[in-house]
C-alpha cells in the first residue's frame, strides 16, 4: 500500500466515523429536547454528518466495492426520505409510548403503563373488535361486487368505457367530503323511506359506513379485476370454448386461477384500507353511537373504528402518549394481519 493510498484511507476512515458520530449526535440531541446543549444544531449536525459519512464512502480506497457504494449514494435520497418519513418516525412513536409524552416533550419512563391503560379503556376494546368485523365484511363485498363489476364490464356490452368511468369515480372523491354528501342523503332523502335515519342507532350506522365504504372503493378494485381479466390470454379461451366449456366452467377453471395474483393484490390493498378507515368514519358518524353494555360500561361512541379512536385519544383528549402505544399496537396488528393474508393467498396461488 503506497503513502498516497494510506492517507487516502485514514481521511476515508475519518469522514466515516466522524459522519456517523455526528448523525447520532443529532439523533439524540432530538429526543433529549430543548434542554439539551447545543440543540438547536441538531439540524446542521445532521446534514454535516451525513455528507461527511458519503463523502468518506465515496474515498474508500476498493475497487471491489467500490461500484456498490455509488449506487448506494445514488439511491441515498430516496433511502433518507424513507428514513426520515418512516423509518425515524416509528422508532420514536415506539419510544414515546413508553412515556409520558405531551406530544412536545417527556418528563419520565411509564413503561407498559399507556399499554395496560389502553388495554383496560372499554371503548378501545369494543373500536378493535369493529374494525375487525368491518374489515371483514368489506373485504369480502368489495371484492365480490368489484370482481361482478370487472366481468360486466369486460363481458362486451356497449358503453363499457362509461360504465368504468360511473363506477370509478367515487374513488376520485375525498372521504371527508363523501361522508358529509351520504350523511345528507341518510338524514335527508332516504329517511322519507326509512322514517328514521341510517345514522341513528349503532348497527344501523355502521351498516351506512360499509355501504359508502363500499360504494367508494369498489371501483378502483374493480379497475385491476379487468387489468388481470384483459390478460387472461384469448387462445387459452378459445381452447376452452373448443373443449365445449361453458361460460361458468370458463369463469372458474380458467379465468380466476389465471388471475389468482390479482386477487391476492386486491384482497391486499381492500384489508389494508378497510383497517385505515377514517375520513369516511369521522365524516359520517363522527364515531358516535350507544351501545348499552359492554364489558360493564355504557359507551357513547359505537361507531368509533380503531383509527378515529387513536386520534381521539390524541388530539381530542390530548393525551399522546397513549395514543402513541394504540398507534404502535395498531401497526403491529395490521402487519401481522397483512402478512398472514398474503401467505394465505400466495398458497393459493400455488394451488390455483
Amino acid at each position: 500500500m503506497n503513502a498516497n493510498t494510506a492517507s487516502r484511507k485514514l481521511l476515508s476512515l475519518i469522514c466515516i466515523i466522524g459522519g456517523a458520530a455526528l448523525i447520532i449526535a443529532s439523533l439524540v440531541l432530538d429526543v433529549m429536547g430543548d434542554g439539551a446543549p447545543a440543540y438547536g444544531f441538531r439540524g446542521a449536525m445532521l446534514v454535516v454528518g451525513i455528507v461527511a459519512l458519503l463523502f468518506g464512502l465515496y474515498l474508500f480506497p476498493t475497487l471491489k466495492y467500490h461500484r456498490r457504494l455509488i449506487y448506494i449514494i445514488f439511491l441515498f435520497p430516496l433511502l433518507f426520505t424513507f428514513a426520515v418519513t418512516v423509518i425515524i418516525p416509528l422508532c420514536l412513536g415506539i419510544f414515546y409510548s413508553f412515556t409520558d409524552w405531551t406530544g412536545i416533550q417527556y418528563t419520565q419512563f411509564v413503561g407498559f403503563g399507556n399499554y395496560i391503560s389502553m388495554f383496560q379503556d372499554p371503548q378501545f376494546i369494543w373500536s378493535i373488535l369493529i374494525t375487525f368485523v368491518f374489515v371483514v365484511i368489506n373485504m369480502i363485498l368489495v371484492n365480490l361486487i368489484a370482481f361482478l363489476l370487472a366481468l360486466l364490464c369486460t363481458n362486451g356490452i356497449k358503453g363499457d368505457g362509461f360504465f368504468r368511468a360511473a363506477y370509478f369515480l367515487p374513488n376520485l372523491i375525498g372521504g371527508i367530503v363523501l361522508g358529509y354528501i351520504w350523511q345528507f342523503v341518510f338524514n335527508n332523502v332516504l329517511i322519507n323511506l326509512t322514517k328514521t335515519s341510517w345514522l341513528v342507532q349503532t348497527p344501523t350506522a355502521m351498516t351506512a359506513i360499509v355501504v359508502v365504504y363500499i360504494w367508494q372503493y369498489a371501483g378502483y378494485i374493480m379497475l385491476l379485476y379487468i387489468t388481470g381479466l384483459t390478460q387472461v390470454p384469448k387462445d387459452v379461451l378459445e381452447a376452452a370454448q373448443i373443449d365445449g366449456a361453458n361460460a361458468r366452467q370458463t369463469l372458474f377453471q380458467v379465468k380466476i386461477p389465471m388471475i389468482a395474483s390479482t386477487f391476492t393484490i386486491c384482497t391486499f390493498l381492500t384489508l389494508t384500507s378497510a383497517f385505515k378507515q377514517f375520513d369516511v368514519n369521522l365524516a359520517l358518524t363522527g364515531g358516535t353511537g350507544s351501545v348499552a353494555n359492554f364489558m360493564g360500561k355504557y359507551l357513547t361512541s359505537g361507531t368509533q373504528m380503531l383509527a378515529l379512536n387513536i386520534y381521539n385519544t390524541a388530539v381530542s383528549k390530548n393525551n399522546y402518549a397513549l395514543g402513541q402505544a394504540k398507534a404502535v399496537l395498531f401497526f403491529i396488528i395490521l402487519a401481522c394481519v397483512s402478512l398472514i393474508q398474503v401467505r394465505i393467498s400466495n398458497a393459493k396461488e400455488v394451488e390455483l
